[in-house]
């Protein structure tokens, strides 16, 4: 039993050297000794100052190298260098219009890395890390910084009338502004809220189920958050309810007249295509009974001649010829004179006629 019990308190004489040793490391290492929010919340267009004091150890012999970066949410992507300390001077990354708003508010040489952001923006909230590191020591801090933005002006209405008897919904709403917004409604004029009113302090609603004459007044909505507030104002009326049943009547007769005089439009329509239809056919029955004209009388005459046997040649003057057989002997009329006639001869009195061109 006793080499156990030797070897056993020389494993615990042993175990105590080395949590001395690492407690004697840990105090004499450098230290990170700003305090202080973890978060910081700050409007937009301030100026933020984010901590860094540190207290380097005897035995941090090495070069003093300080480093500011904005960490990314992302974990697989990279962390964003802002600026640097080493070697005795301040170097600067990234968007050269954050670095013209970035820089060491003390003297880094005397344990003070703590920097200061001009004129932050919605694009500055992020989470910021420290680090110093002086051989062999080192330590970090990170500091998270959130920007708000003040709530704007906003804007006061009512939902539906404000008609006595009936509900009546004021309302309040800002366009821009950080959440959380609060918004809070308070009477100016006229006495207090309604008891019976809903007051909604997330959407901005105050409800008043029965609106009458005692509600009248001017009313005020705030709408804030951490870093700003706003407000405006409404004038609230009571007014005579308005006769229902003869709106609805209005309506009812409006619509039968808008049916009437669109029925009175498709019968026009209607009769316009029938009318045009029988103008048409009307048309068409008519040329159909027309007769086809008569031939030209050129075209009479010049079949009339072919029968005769007449050919017609342009300049020539035809006369009638005609053989007497009485005496045997043919006579040819010349000149256009026709041979004296004998009596008792019926062809006698026919004479050609240019007009027609045959004789008559």
């Amino acid at each position: 039993m006793e080499p156990v019990f030797t070897s056993m308190r020389l494993k615990v004489a042993v175990l105590w050297i080395l949590t001395t040793l690492l407690k004697t490391n840990v105090i004499e290492a450098l230290d990170i000794t700003s305090s202080g929010p973890q978060t910081i919340h700050q409007p937009m267009g301030a100026t933020v100052t984010l901590g860094c004091t540190f207290t380097p150890s005897s035995r941090d012999t090495g070069d003093l190298d300080i480093e500011w970066s904005d960490l990314s949410p992302d974990m697989t992507q990279k962390d964003r260098l802002l600026m640097s300390y080493t070697g005795g001077q301040s170097h600067y990354y990234g968007d050269p219009g954050r670095s013209k708003r970035i820089h060491f508010i003390g003297d880094p040489k005397m344990g003070d890395a703590s920097v200061s952001i001009s004129s932050v923006l919605p694009s500055d909230a992020g989470t910021y890390q420290c680090k110093v590191k002086k051989a062999p020591g080192v330590d970090t801090r990170k500091v998270t910084l959130v920007v708000m933005v003040p709530p704007s002006v906003p804007k006061c209405w009512v939902d539906g009338g404000e008609e006595k008897g009936g509900p009546v919904s004021l309302r309040c709403e800002s366009s821009q502004g950080s959440t959380p917004l609060t918004y809070t409604w308070t009477r100016e004029s006229g006495g207090a809220i309604p008891v019976d009113a809903t007051h909604n302090l997330q959407s901005g609603e105050l409800l008043i189920r029965n609106h009458t004459d005692n509600n009248v007044g001017s009313y005020v909505c705030e709408v804030k958050n951490a870093v700003g507030k706003e407000q405006c104002k409404y004038e609230l009326h009571a007014y005579n309810p308005t006769n229902k049943a003869g709106v609805i009547a209005g309506a009812v007769i409006g619509a039968l007249l808008l049916l009437l005089l669109l029925l009175f439009l498709i019968w026009l329509l209607i009769c316009c295509c029938h009318k045009r239809r029988y103008e048409k056919e009307v048309a068409n029955e008519i040329r159909e009974d027309v007769q086809a004209p008569d031939s030209r009388p050129t075209s009479r005459n010049s079949s009339l001649r072919s029968v005769m046997g007449y050919r017609t040649h342009p300049g020539v003057v035809y006369s009638s010829v005609r053989s007497h057989t009485s005496n045997g002997n043919a006579m040819r009329g010349s000149g256009g004179v026709s041979p004296p006639a004998k009596a008792g001869d019926k062809s006698a009195h026919l004479q050609y006629d240019h007009k027609y061109g045959y004789p008559v």
